[in-house]
């Protein structure tokens, strides 16, 4: 298939048009699904009513779908189709997203988090860019190809996750654990964080494709001591040792460590707009990027935030034991560093135990980096793509243990003045309807020729 793209044009082409406007409806319809992952069993949601939604979507379109749940705890539904391309001795191509979403206080928006509500050209509700805008647009090219017999270079396979807002158990560690099979030859995959426009200034507008993240831990820290009533004298106290031991956590900076992701973003970015970032001034420097320098800044080194504590149970006993919970995001390459350095800040006294998944990084290049950027540019002649870090973690974790190269590429083109980065997990969360219509016409195009 030729690689080269005209210009679109959604009058002349009704398919198209008909993908938009699903990827629009089916955006809003999986928001209105309720599908809260709290991490805890006693109190989740839950994702069965979302996968049966899509997989009957997927089916009604033709597919022949794969509906499983691990079975470790009931709902937690995850959904594969796999649609045969032109060479099936070539790698495939994993599209892969989840359903379920962070918490949301409705006391807390202008709108219910769970309302979907189409208004004032967004697409409001919790997911709506983590990320059931990515499914929505999927699930509408997925439909198309099949509803008009269109096969692409490669098999692509179409997977609607669980869980990975807790780390993926429950989904794609789960899967790739137990059902590899289900995705026998992808070399490739793409799913969030990636592929959005960030406007620098005027029309310098980049769109970043997310080719690495940081590694994720998630640390229980545990003093025990000896208790005692609170009204004595007490010098082997848990809550104090652990309190000391998180506050030189917490006020800790991990020392600088640009990756070649993150050089390569920033020598991107210069020649874009002429900036500097001189490795003197990494910190200062990057603040030029305004809203963008929340998510370039923390990939510029390790991170361990303190959460939660949790000792006691009665303002008059000293208790035993005292825990903290932190979270850790580690640089590619840094995790026996960060370890020593982690030992020489906590102190002997301080128990440690985590589960984490490791960093991620791929290079930026090769042909479907290339179909990438001229798929932006068919739909916005003046894209400019750039790699980049994640601080955080995404299933792309799970599925490079495949063998995979996995990309960030949800592409959408924002308005200039929206703080995008603030929307995960955020109040208020919403996608541009026209950002929607936009990242289905540039799927469909990268689809067709990847």
């Amino acid at each position: 298939m030729s690689e080269h793209f005209e210009a679109s044009s959604t009058t002349s082409d009704p398919g198209l048009q008909r993908a938009q406007d699903e990827a629009v409806d089916f955006t809003s319809e999986l928001i209105r699904m309720d599908t809260t992952n709290t991490g805890d069993p006693a109190t989740l949601t839950g994702e069965r009513h979302a996968a049966e939604y899509v997989a009957g979507k997927l089916s009604e379109a033709g597919y022949e779908v794969t509906y499983v749940e691990s079975g470790d705890t009931p709902g937690r539904g995850n959904v594969i189709a796999r649609l045969p391309g032109a060479d099936s001795q070539r790698g495939g191509l994993l599209v892969h997203g989840h359903l379920d979403v962070v918490p949301a206080d409705p006391s807390e928006w202008s709108v219910h988090p769970f309302s979907g509500v189409v208004q004032d050209g967004y697409v409001w509700g919790r997911g709506a860019v983590d990320m059931k805008d990515m499914l929505g647009m999927s699930l509408a090219v997925a439909r198309r190809f099949r509803r008009e017999g269109i096969v692409p270079p490669r098999d692509i396979v179409f997977a609607f996750l669980a869980d990975e807002e807790a780390g993926g158990l429950q989904g794609a560690q789960w899967l790739v654990d137990r059902h590899p099979e289900l995705f026998e030859g992808c070399t490739e995959a793409i799913s969030e964080v990636g592929g959005y426009s960030v406007t620098f200034e005027d029309d310098v507008r980049a769109y970043l494709v997310q080719t690495a993240e940081k590694g994720i831990r998630w640390l229980k820290l545990r003093v025990r001591a000896r208790a005692g009533h609170g009204s004595m004298v007490h010098d082997d106290n848990a809550v104090t040792k652990l309190a000391a031991a998180v506050a030189r956590l917490g006020e800790h900076q991990f020392p600088l460590m640009p990756t070649a992701s993150v050089r390569e973003f920033l020598d991107g970015v210069t020649e874009l707009t002429g900036w500097d970032f001189p490795a003197d001034d990494l910190d200062g420097s990057v603040a030029k990027l305004g809203n963008l320098s929340r998510i370039v800044g923390a990939t510029l080194r390790d991170t361990a935030n303190p959460t939660m504590f949790n000792a006691g149970y009665k303002t008059n006993v000293i208790p035993s034991v005292a825990e903290a919970s932190v979270d850790c995001r580690i640089l590619p390459g840094r995790e026996e560093a960060f370890d020593r350095e982690l030992a020489e800040v906590l102190g002997p006294d301080v128990e440690r135990e985590w589960v984490g998944l490791p960093p991620v990084e791929t290079k930026f290049e090769g042909r479907i980096v290339d179909l990438m950027a001229e798929s932006l540019r068919t739909e916005d002649p003046a894209a400019r793509t750039l790699p980049y870090m994640m601080s955080g973690g995404t299933d792309a974790k799970s599925f490079s243990r495949l063998g995979m190269n996995c990309y960030g590429f949800a592409p959408l083109k924002l308005p200039a003045d929206l703080d995008f980065s603030a929307l995960f997990h955020g109040v208020d969360e919403r996608v541009p309807v026209d950002a929607l219509r936009f990242g289905t016409r540039v799927l469909d195009r990268f689809l067709r020729a990847s």
